[in-house]
């Protein structure tokens, strides 16, 4: 805490806060916690639509998807945990995204992994990149929930700060939708799951909410611990409480704990809260009052229920085999007050649970005194920053210096492009990334009809047939770093973008805003453009935000990551009778382009694998990107092409080269030159189709108002661009398939 908001405390309480006040309050008012610094921008997202049921401020967002059902998203960081100890930072990240869907009567069924580290040459690199890996495998997997997509990025400002981003959805019966909320006097709050430890103490809350520097590595016992068969325990026996009716809400316990849980739950409804530590199991001896409170430990939800219905949620518990105890009861006080040892004398029911071996019972008295009575919403209404902006002074120096003359004078016509197609088919941002996905589950449950390596993920939705889902997770931190408005919307639509390739229409998005010190104005300006940019996308596309994470402090040794929004977008598909088109060429077909191509290189691989990074990103257009998406997802609900592609990294020459590995077979187009094969210009999207159905496709496209062109045609052993390159197919699925494995010693299936 700053010293002004140690006098906020003091001023808010009349008095010296005691240890444990203090402690509370630290945590609560924490960046990580408390959204000090963005909630002045945060309203600025349009948020509401007829289907939206659960906008931002609950534990995950809810759009109605019909016929009873609703979908639950949420998309969390954990970026400090991991980058101290990427097993666990990245295992207890999937924890913890799976608990917030199920507290809202969700069962989840889909997890994501969007994924940033440094170059990959990096040893350390490596050692983050395989630990955060296996420990999303290794959560997932255990617990059940198959991880059906995700996002890979290596870039120099994930050296010190990689980011670990994790999405997660879930359905639920409408009726079964619940709330934490805490109300009704003396009603009780139940701790389920695992027992209290010193593990993650000083977690998401503290290690989130400040830049690391020399010696961050000791921070590591601040790191939560999984348990992923608890956690399966734990889903089953909430979604079961919810089904009986038992529960009046639901809180999972994230950053800062007991402490937040418990007082969040009641402020909502303005009621109070006791609890007695005394009542919490804890796993290690001799763990004090602020221990209990604010550790991170993981696994543990708490749940409102009346005294009438205990006795039934302790027999389920019991069934599950999983812990249970009443810590708290709700009051009408308007306080947060926390005992050590009152509840057992003044008969609240339950018991204080065994001991740990080597402490010593806990004297109870009537005449306890709290060890902690703070105003309820006051640990929930920390200070609000707003904090300068401030735009780079090398901003216009920087959005001047454009590559495409470079690249156009270093590659003139007639050059040969083979080795720079090879060349990025071979960098980790686009060689193939199943060295990751190969080691989760991504069939769990038998939803998934097209999974990892896919434009889209789609999901069939068995509670209401015959719909699916789309889910696509994006972010485009270069373009952002060139300019932050026009990144964060070009994010929007690439995102999108590959759900409508799916056939989705798009409902609705969740982000996860990664960016440096919020202290710095330079920061805070790219995060003001950043929503602005993120905003503007999304009214275009009719498209409400309903829930988000903000990460910042993401810096070491003073410098800042680039800003990095990722967003996730849900979209519907009202009838799916088939498996959507992938990315691949069929042999006969004809190619078309959908979409325009300009010299648009500013951000782009091709400049950046020559150590080009100025310039101004391509642009975005939001009703042409809207009017393609409408015509795409239309085109793909009548099967009218056999494969489909959006263009994106690398530009259209490597679009069409993974359809054609993907596929097996090569092309021959015409293009254009060395500008127009790696140009990243947005909302263009490639079509494999059957010759017979050519003329209607374009028609049908200029009726739409969108650009549509014959390319070429699909055949042969070769990719072959009309005066710029031919490369053997064989050749580029070396590049692309070997790639990553290579780096990381597996060996190529």
């Amino acid at each position: 805490m700053t010293d002004d908001e140690l006098s906020a405390v003091v001023e808010e309480l009349g008095r010296e806060p005691t240890h444990l006040e203090l402690a509370m309050y630290s945590v609560m008012w924490s960046e990580h916690c408390s959204y000090k610094s963005s909630r002045p921008h945060l309203g600025r997202f349009p948020t509401e639509a007829p289907w939206v049921l659960v906008g931002p401020g609950e534990g995950a967002g809810v759009i109605d998807v019909g016929d009873g059902i609703a979908v639950a998203v949420r998309i969390e960081s954990h970026n400090h945990p991991s980058a101290v100890e990427p097993y666990q930072g990245a295992a207890t990240g999937v924890g913890g995204i799976i608990r917030d869907i199920f507290s809202m009567g969700a069962r989840p069924i889909a997890v994501m992994d969007p994924l940033r580290f440094g170059p990959l040459d990096d040893a350390r690199t490596r050692y983050l990149f395989e630990g955060v890996v296996s420990g999303i495998s290794g959560y997932g997997n255990a617990v059940g929930v198959p991880t059906v997509g995700g996002e890979l990025v290596f870039d120099e400002c994930y050296r010190d700060n990689p980011l670990v981003n994790v999405f997660c959805l879930g359905t639920l019966p409408i009726e079964r939708l619940v709330l934490a909320r805490a109300e009704g006097v003396d009603n009780l709050a139940v701790l389920i799951g695992a027992s209290t430890g010193r593990d993650g103490i000083g977690g998401a809350s503290v290690l989130a909410s400040a830049g690391f520097e020399a010696g961050s590595e000791a921070k590591r016992p601040s790191v939560q611990v999984g348990d992923p068969f608890e956690e399966k325990k734990l889903i089953e026996a909430c979604l079961a409480l919810l089904d009986s009716g038992l529960a009046i809400g639901v809180q999972d316990l994230g950053a800062a704990g007991i402490s937040c849980a418990a007082s969040e739950t009641a402020a909502k409804t303005g009621a109070g809260m006791d609890v007695d530590v005394a009542r919490a199991p804890h796993r290690e001896p001799g763990m004090n009052p602020v221990e209990m409170l604010t550790s991170e430990s993981q696994e543990r939800m708490l749940a409102i229920v009346t005294p009438a219905n205990l006795e039934a949620v302790l027999a389920l518990c019991e069934r599950w085999e999983i812990r249970a105890s009443v810590i708290g009861r709700v009051t009408d006080t308007g306080r947060f007050r926390v005992y050590d040892g009152l509840f057992d004398a003044i008969g609240v029911p339950g018991a204080n649970p065994p001991l740990p071996i080597g402490d010593d019972p806990v004297a109870c008295s009537s005449d306890r005194e709290p060890i902690a009575d703070v105003p309820i919403g006051s640990l929930g209404d920390g200070p609000v920053y707003h904090r300068p902006l401030a735009r780079p002074e090398d901003y216009d120096a920087r959005a001047a210096d454009d590559p495409a003359p470079s690249l156009a004078a270093r590659f003139p016509p007639g050059t040969d492009l083979g080795p720079e197609l090879l060349a990025l088919l071979a960098t980790p941002n686009i060689a193939d990334p199943a060295w990751v996905y190969r080691q989760y589950d991504h069939q769990l449950f038998l939803n998934t009809v097209v999974g990892p390596g896919s434009d889209a993920s789609v999901l069939r939705l068995h509670e209401a047939p015959p719909r699916a889902l789309a889910l696509a997770v994006d972010g485009k931190a270069r373009y952002c770093a060139l300019d932050p408005n026009v990144g964060a919307a070009l994010a929007v639509l690439e995102a999108a973008r590959n759900v409508a390739c799916a056939g989705g229409t798009p409902k609705a998005l969740v982000n996860c805003l990664n960016f440096g010190n919020p202290e710095h104005p330079e920061v805070m300006w790219q995060f003001s453009e950043t929503v602005d940019g993120m905003s503007a996308a999304c009214v275009a596309l009719g498209m409400p935000v309903i829930g988000g994470n903000v990460s910042f402090y993401n810096e070491s040794r003073g410098a800042d990551i680039d800003p990095t929004p990722v967003v996730g977008v849900i979209g519907l598909i009202d009838e799916l009778t088939d498996v959507p088109p992938i990315a691949a060429l069929t042999d006969g077909d004809t190619i078309v382009l959908l979409g325009t191509t300009s010299a648009e290189l500013g951000g782009s691989a091709w400049a950046t694998m020559h150590g080009l990074r100025h310039g101004r990103p391509p642009r975005a257009d939001l009703h042409v990107a809207a009017r393609l998406h409408s015509f795409v997802a239309e085109q793909v609900v009548a099967r009218v092409p056999s494969g489909i592609h959006d263009c994106s990294e690398g530009g259209l020459a490597i679009a069409l080269a993974e359809m054609a590995i993907n596929g097996g077979v090569g092309f021959a187009v015409a293009i254009g030159d060395a500008l127009a094969c790696f140009s990243e210009s947005a909302s263009r999207v490639v079509m494999s189709v059957t010759p017979d159905r050519v003329d209607d496709l374009v028609a049908a496209a200029g009726d739409a108002g969108v650009p549509a062109a014959v390319i070429g045609h699909v055949g042969g052993a070769g990719l072959s661009v009309d005066g710029a390159f031919s490369v053997d197919l064989e050749q580029a699925t070396r590049a692309y398939r070997d790639a990553i494995p290579t780096i990381m010693g597996a060996v190529t299936v």
